[in-house]
């Protein structure tokens, strides 16, 4: 007899952040290398960010009691929308690439990550839930 797999798990999930209208949002990370200018020597120079779109996924507005002039969202990303980005920057997994991200654009308002969660099927991350703040 045969299970779901985690592969399937995936699947279900990206459809189920299709149908829910899924949305896209920007991961910055810092660039690379700097200018050959003698200026980035010292610090000088703004070695500037690369941005990575991310999509589909879905993003909940979070409200507190005391939020205050914050703003919290919560993104929900499939483990497909992750897997080019994961590939294009060389890193083992989607957990790697939110610890190295300087933030996420959404609505044209930067947001810090403050913490991300995988969920997991059959030892399988198929899921992303990541909590940031303006």
């Amino acid at each position: 007899m045969t299970g779901i797999s985690g592969n399937a798990a995936a699947r279900a999930a990206d459809a189920l952040l299709r149908t829910l209208g899924g949305t896209a949002v920007i991961l910055l990370f810092p660039a690379a290398g700097l200018p050959a200018d003698p200026a980035s020597d010292l610090g000088l120079v703004d070695p500037g960010v690369e941005q990575a779109s991310i999509g589909p996924v879905i993003v909940r507005e979070l409200t507190t009691e005391n939020n205050g002039p914050r703003r919290r969202i919560e993104v929900v990303a499939g483990r497909s929308a992750l897997a080019e980005q994961v590939s294009q920057r060389n890193v083992a997994s989607a957990d790697v690439l939110f610890e190295t991200a300087l933030g996420i654009v959404y609505d044209g308002e930067m947001f810090h990550i403050e913490g991300f969660v995988a969920e997991q099927f059959a030892g399988f991350s198929y899921l992303y839930r990541v909590l940031a703040v303006s």
